[in-house]
Order: structure tokens, then C-alpha cells, then sequence
């Protein structure tokens, strides 16, 4: 068994400047055991001072450790999803094949779309990205008449209308013109919005019994399977 001893003075010198174990090993440059340094520095007396920065150093040392975990599992999953992204981006090209784009715009349509009116297509939804995915399917499948598209701005009593209205007919490309009047919830009176970045949702009406039939009967013969 090979001997340290040689090292002890040095290492406890060091144990009373505050370094750790791994810090130690690495200024002396040997690979000491943490039993045999262990058992050297349960024989020796320290100071308050000492103790306190040998304290201090290793809380330190175990926060950096956690900093350094999370910022290196926090990387892992960055690549993860990259890799994930990249094997899915062709993906992107089938919603050009107007098939599969309507058969996309019908099981959106099913999931957030209202059922209870017969005459036209009720859509809404907070997510800004999802409203322009319907919007670009529902352009891309059929010849619209964009004077039927109508808009309404649902959101919390302490939210700026006008702002909103202004953000959501610019996501849309609907002109303000044809949004309704704001409908404000008045549930939330008195209570502050908490989200930063929430706009409301954003509904859109479009006036077509023709459209909102079809987009039923794909979605039924979709849900009834082969």
C-alpha cells in the first residue's frame, strides 16, 4: 500500500486555508484518499477562523457543483430537442400537400373549434402561433373571402384593449375594422394578470356553412378510422 505521510503537512495546511478534498488533491497533485484525509484532519485541531473557512469554501464548492449540473442538464436537453427538431424538420413540408393540410386543419378545428354554431367556423385560442397555424391552413385549403373573417379579443379586466386588438389583427392580417368589441372578463376586476406576455385570446369568427360541414365530415370520418 503506498504510503502519503509525506504529504500530510502540506495537505492539512492547505485544509486549514479552506480547500476541500478535490482542491487538495489537485494542488499537491497526488491522488490522496478522502479516508486517509479524512482521518489526518480528524486528528487536528482547527480554529474558529479555520473552520469557518473551511465551511464557507465547501458550501461554495457544492453550489458551483449544483450550478454546474443544472447549466450542464440544461445543455443535454438544448441537444435532445435540437436532434429531435432536426429528424422531424421535413415534417414541415407535408402541410404543402393540401390533403394533408386539410386533413391538419380539421383535427385542429375538431380540438378548439366551437361545434354549437352551424352556419360558420368559431375558432380561438391564446397561443398566437396556433391561430396563425389555423389562419394558414384555413388560407392554404380554401378561396376565403377575408370580408368574412371577423375578430374578438376575450381578455382579463386590467389588460390594454386597444393594444391587444392592435397585436391580434396584426398576427391575423385581419384588419381592426372587422373585430367585434373587446369582451372583458369580469371575473377578473380588482385582479392583476400575472402572465407578462399574455394577449387574451383571440377568437375568429368566419361566416361559411359550406366550410365548417366539410371540416365536420373529415372530422368524423377521421375519428370512425379505415
Amino acid at each position: 500500500m503506498r504510503s502519503y505521510i509525506q504529504f500530510k503537512d502540506k495537505a492539512i495546511a492547505l485544509r486549514r486555508d479552506g480547500k476541500t478534498y478535490t482542491e487538495i488533491q489537485a494542488l499537491i497533485g497526488v491522488n490522496i484518499p478522502p479516508s486517509t484525509l479524512c482521518t489526518w484532519f480528524g486528528k487536528t485541531l482547527f480554529s474558529s477562523q479555520e473552520k469557518e473557512k473551511i465551511f464557507v469554501n465547501g458550501k461554495e464548492r457544492i453550489r458551483a457543483g449544483v450550478v454546474k449540473a443544472a447549466e450542464t442538464k440544461i445543455l443535454h436537453r438544448h441537444e435532445r430537442f435540437e436532434n429531435i427538431r432536426l429528424s422531424n424538420l421535413h415534417l414541415k413540408d407535408v402541410l404543402n400537400d393540401k390533403d394533408v393540410a386539410k386533413v391538419s386543419l380539421a383535427m385542429l378545428y375538431l380540438c378548439e373549434g366551437s361545434k354549437r354554431r352551424k352556419s360558420s367556423l368559431y375558432f380561438g385560442n391564446s397561443d398566437p402561433g396556433i391561430i396563425q397555424l389555423f389562419l394558414r391552413l384555413f388560407r392554404d385549403c380554401y378561396v376565403v373571402d377575408e370580408k368574412k373573417f371577423r375578430g374578438t379579443v376575450q381578455c382579463r379586466a386590467d389588460q390594454d384593449t386597444e393594444k391587444l386588438m392592435q397585436f391580434w389583427s396584426e398576427t391575423t392580417f385581419i384588419p381592426p375594422s372587422q373585430f367585434f368589441h373587446p369582451q372583458i372578463d369580469k371575473r377578473t376586476i380588482g385582479i392583476p394578470t400575472k402572465k407578462a406576455n399574455y394577449r387574451g385570446v383571440c377568437r375568429i369568427d368566419y361566416f361559411s356553412a359550406a366550410i365548417y360541414n366539410e371540416l365536420m365530415v373529415i372530422g368524423e370520418l377521421l375519428l370512425t378510422g379505415p
